[in-house]
């Protein structure tokens, strides 16, 4: 059995990136860049007008009143905006490029207009209101970085580059296996004496889409080792990661294990020193990596915050080490003396930002994972803790 610290760094080391493709944009959210992204424009592309109001040149508002021939109109998306000359100007539209002579855009709010003429009486500010051509960023900058994940922002970023297609680091497929006689779909579980409701699964599934994974696969396996072993060799097959819930354990039915012996399993590790979750284990099948995790509901989903986040956060391009972001949080109620393993503490938080320990912290819990925002991370040995005390965090 070995400390989380050396397990979490086994964990890391065993999950490089994928590898790239290109992708659409409109199919990149979520993903990370394997390469870096480059405008293909300038923006603005041109000089562009920032108001609704007239074009024109500065040397003909030297003195006020000015009355100025307006000599067209231009709209955003106008392909050539003209010119304007001395005694002239251009009706011109938010967004709408700038025509040659022009310097500057009165806002219409302190224009009178006379037919064809545009008068300016009132005092004027000093703002051009033109947003100059490239601006914002130049034709071939850099806009973004490879390794960034592709929030919405970044998107926005790209798109306005001009750019369609987007080379990423490839989306990890992953095979879910859930194990037990005792298993029964939600739903069913009313209706058949001596089965419980499989409820890892829909968690762990969501888990591996939040941290940038895909589910390609996911089945309910009896403890039958025949079965489970031809399930275990075809998943290993078609999946970059393969995830099994429960038989973890000892016990004559445990084949969690077992099951992935004809596909030439190697172990990365066995058990860790930690609470809950110690029976979770990494290894390897046919080159692909297999996590099994506890059966037991807070077990599976504590143990799969803590490796799978960073399996899947690696393979998908992106620094495992950073799906562990500890931060300090202040305690709002005493905690206890850890014991002989690293326990992580389930936690709420309170109005005033406060972790305050849930009262079940039984590995069988599940209403108690509702309300459990934070994991609170108590070294082995470690003393009492009073209230207002700071213990590292993460999200849970």
């Amino acid at each position: 059995m070995i400390s989380f610290d050396e397990a979490f760094k086994l964990a890391c080391a065993a999950a490089p990136p994928l590898g790239p493709e290109t992708i659409a944009l409109a199919e990149a959210h979520g993903r990370v860049l394997a390469e870096q992204v480059t405008a293909g424009v300038s923006s603005p592309p041109c000089d562009m007008s920032a108001m609704d109001g007239y074009a024109v040149r500065e040397a003909d508002l030297g003195s006020l009143p000015a009355r100025l021939h307006i000599t067209s109109e231009i709209f955003a998306g106008s392909a050539n905006p003209g010119a304007i000359d001395q005694g002239e100007c251009a009706r011109i539209f938010t967004g709408a490029p700038v025509p040659k002579g022009a310097d500057r855009v009165i806002v219409q709010e302190v224009a009178e207009r006379d037919g064809d003429y545009a008068q300016f009486s009132k005092p004027l500010s000093n703002n051009s209101n033109i947003r100059k051509c490239g601006n914002d960023f130049g034709a071939g900058d850099i806009l973004l970085k490879a390794g960034r994940k592709l929030d919405y922002r970044a998107l926005v970023a790209a798109a306005g580059g001009d750019v369609a297609k987007l080379t990423c680091w490839r989306k990890p497929r992953v095979a879910l296996l859930a194990t037990g006689d005792e298993l029964a779909e939600p739903g069913t579980a009313r209706h058949n004496a001596g089965t419980i409701p499989e409820s890892i699964s829909v968690g762990i599934a969501a888990m591996v889409r939040e941290f940038g994974g895909q589910i390609v696969s996911q089945s309910q396996l009896p403890d039958d080792l025949d079965q489970m072993e031809r399930a275990a060799t075809s998943a290993v097959e078609y999946a970059d990661l393969v995830i099994t819930t429960g038989g973890a354990s000892v016990g004559d039915r445990d084949f969690a294990k077992q099951m992935f012996a004809p596909a030439g399993l190697e172990m990365i590790f066995t058990k860790v020193a930690i609470k809950p979750g110690k029976p979770v284990w990494l290894g390897r099948a046919m080159g692909k990596l297999v996590l099994g995790l506890p059966g037991n509901p807070t077990s599976a989903m504590v143990t799969g915050r803590l490796f799978l986040a960073a399996l899947i956060t690696g393979l998908a391009g992106a620094d495992p080490l950073a799906s562990l972001p500890w931060r300090g949080a202040e305690i709002a109620s005493s905690l206890p003396a850890a014991g002989d393993r690293e326990t992580f503490v389930r936690a709420s938080l309170d109005a005033q930002g406060r972790a305050v320990p849930l009262g079940n912290q039984f590995s069988s819990a599940q209403h108690a994972l509702a309300n459990a925002d934070l994991l609170l991370r108590r070294p082995a040995g470690l003393g009492p803790l009073e209230a207002g005390e700071i213990v590292p965090a993460i999200s849970f």
